[in-house]
């Protein structure tokens, strides 16, 4: 493990760490994350920002030349079809930092997370 490896404790922290362009950029992503799921908790995890509601929803992060957005396999999978410009792995997205994000497409893949979890939750309940 790495001595000088920073801890981040929050999302403000692990935002403040980039340049001014690039914080902009996960700020917005933030947002929108924020607004397609209201009731979702902020936290770090993996030293990512993430967000959770009834387990893991989505997580982000900034690298050298692009944006990753990690949605968990499923996430990918039912968008995979609007994903084809971006390169995508099986439960990450990497949107290029030269480029507008497609910020009502992540939207459109936090809904889903959202229903996603609240469906599985539904299940738990079910079967008490």
């Amino acid at each position: 493990m790495q001595e000088n490896k920073i801890n981040i404790n929050s999302i403000d922290e692990y935002i403040r760490q980039f340049p001014k362009e690039v914080q902009d950029i996960l700020q917005n992503l933030r947002e929108v994350i924020k607004e397609s799921a209201p009731d979702a908790v902020e936290k770090i995890s993996y030293q990512m920002p993430a967000f959770s509601w009834n387990g893991n929803l989505v997580y982000f992060a900034a690298n050298k030349n692009h944006i990753g957005f990690y949605p968990t396999p499923s996430g990918i999978a039912a968008f995979q079809h609007k994903l084809t410009e971006f390169k995508s792995s099986k439960g990450a997205v990497q949107f290029p930092k030269d480029k507008p994000l497609p910020y009502d497409l992540i939207s459109e893949i936090v809904k889903f997370r959202v229903a996603e979890n609240r469906k599985k939750a539904e299940e738990k309940v079910k079967k008490k």
